[in-house]
């Protein structure tokens, strides 16, 4: 029988896999952001054809130490797992999640060596990069997803039912592609600013309507209203969902998070993009996108498990 101490050293781990994923994936937006994505070279697993660099200039420190990190992470989520089977008798809830974290924790590291393999790094642009970019978008949302629902279950959270009405799974399906579309007009906005950099706010509009400007330059303006449309849509969403659940507690607390991260991301936003983005914008800004996933996942959760006593 599990005690209620092994229990509590579970659950804390489960969460500390999900805040070091959180770590590492604000390190991947530094490398990015600072152009250090090609520092070992086009090589992986080593660093310029060796295991540990060898006089390491500065963008190989942060690319190599992005790789340790990375690796660590994997391995965290490796030892998740392996404890989840441990712990928890077949057919349960967490065993799925913690499965499909691993998955996505193998592909996380296949679509970064693919980056590096590929050249698609620093401020190389090819056709192929916006759409690898979308792809290491998506799967790190997924992958976070999962670590999130693993953690809550090793909390006591109770399992999701998705025997509900159908309109309440459709409205939760366009939250989940809405935000997904947010975060893929981020990435290629935040390429385009890193490829094309600009010195005033005036200049990059300029570029932006630019017929002769290259196709993310034209394409980033999705961004900020794709963003603007979601969180209003988020809210009103959140917020009709409480309703229907006749007040929820739990539900109605992660719906005024929500909400505040919502307007803390959109004026955060604002911000980043008069002082022409830089670095520490840019890791605050995905931070506050990483919060409002991970909100919207809880609150979704909350919703779905609501009716199990």
């Amino acid at each position: 029988m599990v005690t209620e101490t092994k229990l509590d050293r579970f659950a804390k781990y489960s969460w500390f896999v999900v805040a070091f994923n959180l770590v590492v994936i604000l390190w991947g937006v530094f490398l990015r952001a600072s152009k250090s994505g090609d520092g070992c070279g086009q090589h992986w697993l080593t660093c310029h054809g060796e295991v540990i660099p060898s006089a390491p200039e500065l963008k190989t420190i942060i690319e190599f130490s992005h790789r340790i990190t990375s690796a660590i992470a994997f391995f965290a989520v490796l030892g998740l797992l392996i404890w989840t089977f441990r712990k928890f008798k077949k057919g349960a809830a967490i065993r799925k999640t913690a499965v499909v974290s691993f998955i996505f924790i193998v592909t996380e590291a296949a679509v970064g060596a693919g980056l590096v393999l590929t050249g698609n790094t620093a401020d190389t642009l090819t056709v192929a990069r916006p759409f690898w970019m979308a792809g290491h978008m998506m799967n790190t949302f997924v992958l976070l997803a999962f670590l999130v629902l693993t953690a809550r279950y090793s909390s006591g959270g109770r399992t999701l039912s998705f025997k509900v009405e159908r309109k309440y799974l459709i409205a939760l399906a366009i939250g989940v592609a809405a935000i997904f579309v947010v975060g893929i007009s981020g990435s290629i906005a935040a390429l385009s600013h890193m490829i094309f950099p600009a010195g005033t706010l005036a200049e990059g509009i300029a570029k932006d309507f630019s017929p002769t400007s290259n196709i993310i330059l034209r394409l980033r303006l999705l961004h900020p209203v794709t963003a603007i449309l979601t969180g209003v849509f988020l809210v009103f969403l959140t917020g009709w969902m409480v309703k229907e659940s006749a007040g929820d507690k739990k539900i109605s607390r992660w719906s005024n998070l929500l909400a505040l991260l919502v307007l803390t991301q959109l004026v955060f936003g604002a911000a980043t993009l008069l002082m022409l983005a830089p670095i520490v914008m840019q890791l605050g800004h995905l931070f506050l996108a990483d919060a409002i996933w991970v909100c919207y996942v809880l609150f979704a959760a909350a919703f779905l498990s609501r009716t199990e006593d």
